[in-house]
């Protein structure tokens, strides 16, 4: 793939080839239009990947209303990249001098006559002018599918994409006159839309085996000392497990390996606060006052949770924080009110533990009115322009090799914004480790986590001991296999495949920031930083469940969803002992050069009592398997199995196997699973201390 390629300021413009294409098709387009047409241009790049790789399963309704934003082209955007790298190097006296949104107005964001421009073009095409974004960066108009394919000679088809039909552009927009050179994205031609990598753990399907009803705890359950609650001995032991078929001698089985407490007789094992503060060795920062007060974190999410209030403040008071208030929350719906709102994991997930690592902190939580990719760019560019925080969490993506590199371009354009304003956007790299999908599509990472002036959070996954110290913990990756199914013994065990794992791995398309130069390759690698996200060794969050009593219960949930909000929370902490010189800024360019002991390097576990076992096929008869064929890894792979009963259904165990990533690697130093590794709390916020000028004595 292509990849962006600039003069030595930038990240961006197409290889040689791909402008050689683009130049052909729009003469031929050009020569296409009727003779009265005004001058124009296409505007490359605004075709989703997913276009060629799909088939067409029909024409968009002619008379659908849809919504464009037409983001235009920034003003000095040489000088702006430039000034992007002198702002986080410290031999630059512009180190750290971030802009106001004033100061981006004048230097960079697009003119008045630019807007009116557009404007006229839009409505020359019949098109109703929505609103105009901050700054001038975007305008928005509405009008039919019709109208709309008119105004930009392009047909608009519905695509088969996975499992999903999703409408799209079948060329690049082409705009005529004036506003051909102002325009550099059509944000909206298609309706692809981002999505949410969280993971909730499996739990019981009901309460026969001695349980809750669905391996939930309630609220009013979780708070008596006599009610079973999670644990956080994830790993109970070794054990051996004895098949026999149902109903006939042979085959029988003799596994032995380590034991997932899953479990069939109570919730399961999930993470509290208070085990992952000491686990990641944050009590420290807390006992001297670093929280993250006096910071904000903005949380950026679509459609919004009715319940997300009073869900937190149930978790808040189970777990001993302090309780959200106007004074510390707020909900800021953009950039229209939201109609689809519903209690959401996500939301519960990035509120509950954002709070729970940094519960000093204010959160904003910014919601848009859906997940599409226009909704979402444009909520997270409120919160970047009218400065909400110095810390946004996005725990979204959306698969890089099938997006369009315009809309790359934009996400990357708010986060390079955020960046030279002093805001950190911290980007889940997603749940699904290659992104290969059983090589259907090409492997790939999570967008907008590639982009260089993001911060891209990937995850682990973690045992403790009974202090709470770690046990262990590796790049989260899950093959699962099956042994045995209702009473089935299967010979050899059935391997079922890639069950989840960290997003990680060379962009196709954004090269190596400077950060990242002693990295391998030309390519920006993700993911910078890791933390909590197996959901088999998830974190504990409270939700509302529509036909529970009482409403409230706790569950266990993971993804790069759980880790991202953590990693936030850090973040402002870590903003908050810098205070006194100012916000920090985005966060990866200060990760590659921190001293040993603040990030901990996350390595290939190995254990030697990993699953193996022998299916005896009859009398004389039988086959040993060793634990990397039931895993379907290499030979000296190194990893960890268990096995889980599986509490859904009797006489049925999986072997799930951990740090077992797609195609990605776990390897000593940076790796695409896990980044640097993950962050040792107090060593990584104290790096960043800055004490505060001594008092001034008063006046006599």
């Amino acid at each position: 793939m292509l990849k962006k390629k600039s003069p030595a300021p930038s990240n961006r413009t197409p290889g040689r080839v791909a402008q050689l294409f683009l130049l052909a098709a729009a003469l031929l387009l050009f020569a296409a239009l009727p003779a009265s047409s005004a001058p124009g241009q296409s505007i490359g790049g605004n075709t989703p990947h997913f276009v060629s790789l799909s088939k067409v399963v029909g024409h968009e309704e002619p008379n659908e209303v849809m919504e464009v934003s037409l983001w235009l082209e920034p003003r000095n955007r040489a000088e702006m990249d430039d000034l992007a790298r002198e702002l986080y190097d410290p031999s630059s006296s512009k180190y750290r001098q971030w802009l106001k949104k004033t100061d981006i107005a004048d230097k960079f964001a697009p003119t008045a006559d630019d807007v009116r421009t557009v404007q006229t073009f839009l409505a020359s095409n019949g098109l109703k002018i929505v609103s105009v974004g901050p700054q001038n960066f975007f305008v928005r108009a509405s009008g039919t599918a019709r109208a709309m394919e008119t105004a930009f000679h392009v047909h608009l088809n519905n695509y088969q994409v996975g499992t999903q039909t999703i409408r799209a552009n079948d060329v690049d927009p082409y705009i005529e006159g004036a506003a051909s050179a102002i325009v550099r994205h059509v944000s909206g031609l298609d309706n692809a839309a981002f999505t949410h990598p969280y993971a909730a753990r499996p739990t019981l399907a009901s309460a026969a085996k001695g349980g809750p009803a669905g391996g939930l705890v309630s609220a009013l359950d979780g708070a008596s000392a006599a009610t079973a609650f999670f644990v956080s001995d994830c790993f109970t032991g070794t054990k051996t497990e004895k098949y026999t078929t149902v109903g006939a001698a042979y085959p029988t089985a003799h596994y032995s390996g380590n034991n997932y407490y899953g479990s069939e007789t109570g919730p399961g094992c999930g993470y509290t606060p208070a085990e992952i503060r000491t686990a990641y060795n944050l009590n420290g920062l807390y006992k001297e006052g670093f929280d993250g007060t006096g910071q904000t974190i903005v949380i950026l999410d679509w459609c919004g949770s009715p319940t997300i209030l009073n869900d937190a403040n149930v978790f808040s008071a189970k777990f001993g924080l302090p309780k959200l208030t106007s004074a510390n929350f707020k909900i800021i719906q953009t950039p229209t009110i939201s109609t689809c709102g519903a209690p959401d994991p996500e939301i519960n997930i990035d509120v509950e533990w954002a709070h729970a690592i940094a519960p000093g902190a204010k959160i904003d939580l910014v919601i848009t009115p859906s997940a599409s990719l226009e909704d979402v760019n444009e909520g997270e560019f409120y919160a970047v322009n009218y400065d909400l925080g110095n810390v946004l969490s996005g725990s979204y993506g959306s698969d890089e090799a099938l997006t369009s590199t315009a809309e790359l371009d934009t996400e990357s354009l708010i986060s390079e914004i955020a960046a030279i304003s002093g805001i950190s956007t911290n980007f889940a790299t997603g749940d699904y480790g290659d992104y290969s999908f059983g090589g259907f599509y090409p492997t790939s990472v999570s967008a907008p986590a590639d982009s260089p002036y993001a911060t891209a959070v990937g995850g682990v996954t973690l045992a403790l001991n009974s202090s709470n110290a770690i046990a262990w913990q590796t790049g989260w990756g899950n093959n699962v296999s099956l042994p045995l199914s209702s009473g089935e013994i299967f010979d050899p065990p059935l391997f079922i495949g890639f069950n989840g794992g960290s997003g990680g791995g060379a962009s196709g398309y954004f090269f190596k920031p400077a950060y990242q130069h002693k990295l391998p390759g030309t390519s920006r690698l993700l993911p910078d930083i890791s933390w909590l996200a197996d959901p088999f060794t998830g974190g504990i969050i409270a939700i509302t469940e529509p036909n529970q009593f009482p409403p409230v219960i706790y569950t266990v949930y993971g993804g790069t969803s759980l880790a991202t909000p953590m990693f936030s929370g850090l973040w402002a902490i870590a903003n908050q002992e810098a205070a006194a010189a100012g916000p920090l800024g985005q966060a990866a360019p200060y990760l590659y050069s921190m001293p040993r002991g603040a990030i901990t390097d996350i390595l290939p576990y190995h254990n030697l009592t990993n699953v193996s076992g022998t299916v005896v096929e009859s009398a004389s008869e039988s086959t040993f398997y060793p634990s990397y064929e039931i895993a379907d890894v290499p030979a000296g792979t190194p990893f960890y199995s268990a096995f889980w009963d599986y509490p859904y259904a009797d006489y049925t165990t999986y072997v799930i196997s951990f740090g077992t990533d797609s195609s990605l690697t776990i390897t000593a130093g940076w790796d695409n699973v896990t980044g640097l590794g993950t962050p040792n709390g107090k060593a990584f916020a104290d790096f960043f201390f800055v004490p505060p000028p001594p008092a001034t004595p008063a006046p006599r």
